[in-house]
């Protein structure tokens, strides 16, 4: 692990002559697919990223079985053969997004913003006139940059917190992406993310942080699809430092499409306790818990292969 992290750059490590030359491979393929693939029709590259899904699912053994030994820890009473089929419909759904957001890269693409879910507009403004900004924790579900996406185009003042490429030159693209739609970004691993976060809340804004992966950041372990796993606990203490409101924000199946579904997370009987870590531990949990359903609720469109409990976290 430690090997891993001295040469992630992220963590002002070095990357050696091979990873340097392969990681430009990787860079130069990747631009120069991108140049080509925002050319093509949105339906070609939902197909092409569908494809290429499920040639990422027969290409990477390794990767499979970790997806499949998740699906197995999360979904413990399910066969062989249905575990099997989710991990493969993953690999699709996961291409089939990908597609979706190369397409947005296109600038004379219009946006395709999600609808909202009964109640979840209100829920957002209920919080907002609280006057105390609101934590929107999110998870990386089905088209999770289409959650940004809507929220802005919705009028709602709202700010991403994401983590840095391991190659900082791919940043320009996922900058391209989220600013392209109007999407403010903090990067948690730059100097004077903290502060910004903090003034977001203050002055009354959204603060998006997905929370459902294994990060190098301070956790502690709750239940996560009903198996212990470390968190992310600085937004829990975040918002009980500040009083923001709590919502859990996500897409999630729809009769039309995935819409988004934001709600509450009950937080009055934590209020005054912003020094507390049992409180952000107890917030953790409920989080954790809320964005678990989420999941549940749409299995196939979650990146399982990710080493959530694992350990390789980005």
């Amino acid at each position: 692990m430690s090997n891993v992290a001295g040469r992630d750059l992220r963590e002002g490590g070095r990357w050696t002559g091979l990873q340097r030359a392969k990681n430009d491979a990787i860079y130069v393929a990747a631009a120069t697919s991108l140049a080509l693939a925002v050319r093509l029709p949105a339906p070609w590259l939902r197909t092409l990223g569908r494809s290429l899904g499920r040639l990422a699912h027969v290409a990477a053994p390794a990767l499979r079985r970790l997806a499949r030994a998740n699906v197995a820890r999360a979904f413990p009473d399910l066969g062989d053969a249905d575990r099997d089929a989710l991990v493969s419909r993953a690999y699709v759904r996961l291409g089939e997004h990908l597609g979706e957001a190369v397409a947005s890269l296109a600038p004379s693409r219009a946006a395709a913003p999600l609808a909202f879910a009964e109640g979840a507009r209100e829920a957002l403004d209920e919080a907002l006139a609280e006057g105390r900004g609101v934590l929107f924790a999110s998870a990386h579900l089905g088209p999770w940059e289409r959650v940004a996406e809507t929220l802005t185009a919705a009028g709602l003042p709202f700010t991403a917190v994401a983590r840095e490429a391991y190659d900082p030159r791919l940043d320009a693209i996922y900058a391209r992406l989220r600013a392209g739609r109007g999407v403010r970004t903090i990067y948690r691993g730059r100097a004077g993310a903290a502060a910004a976060m903090l003034r977001t809340l203050r002055s009354g804004g959204i603060l998006g942080i997905p929370m459902d992966l294994a990060s190098r950041v301070p956790s502690v372990e709750v239940p996560f699809l009903g198996v212990p796993a470390p968190t992310p606990v600085g937004p829990a203490r975040l918002a009980l430092r500040v009083g923001a409101a709590v919502v859990v924000g996500t897409a999630a199946p729809g009769p039309d499409g995935p819409v988004l579904v934001a709600a509450r997370i009950p937080t009055r009987d934590l209020a005054g306790r912003g020094k507390d870590e049992a409180a952000a531990h107890e917030l953790t949990a409920r989080l954790a818990a809320a964005l678990s359903d989420r999941i549940r609720a749409m299995p196939e469109a979650w990146p399982w292969m990710h080493p959530r409990w694992g350990s390789r976290p980005v």
